[in-house]
């Protein structure tokens, strides 16, 4: 079943346009899905006051068959091919994906929540996604 799912992009280090515009790429390369809409790229603050460079941030709305987890899974493939390696919570990344809505669903699995726990703090998500939503 197609359904619109929307993946907040983030980078802070590296060429950080670019990271974002691979991943723009990718994601609308998956499978039976497509990108629909783009919002801003904003360029924001580290969260919690660290000492990091700063971030570039876009929402993406996509239309997707896939469902959440093989999203999830590809979300971390294109992460990983940004040159993405996990290791301290809230570190410095190439490229950071969240799924932070999909349809009406509400998922809540082991590295899964959607909407997205930190949607209601993140308010440059929230500009991304109204703006994605109301084009």
């Amino acid at each position: 079943m197609t359904e619109q799912a929307v993946v907040a992009l983030g980078s802070n280090l590296g060429d950080r346009a670019m990271h974002l515009a691979a991943a723009r790429k990718a994601l609308a390369a998956l499978p039976t899905t497509r990108a629909l809409r783009a919002s801003t790229v904003e360029e924001t603050l580290p969260l919690g006051g660290l000492d990091q460079p700063a971030y570039l941030n876009q929402v993406l709305l996509l239309e997707t068959d896939l469902d959440p987890r093989a999203l999830l899974d590809a979300c971390q493939a294109i992460e990983r091919a940004e040159g993405r390696v996990r290791g301290e919570r809230w570190a410095s990344r190439t490229l950071d994906l969240d799924i932070i809505q999909f349809g009406r669903r509400t998922v809540a699995e082991p590295g899964l929540t959607i909407p997205h726990p930190e949607l209601p703090h993140r308010d440059f998500w929230q500009r991304g996604l109204a703006e994605v939503q109301t084009r």
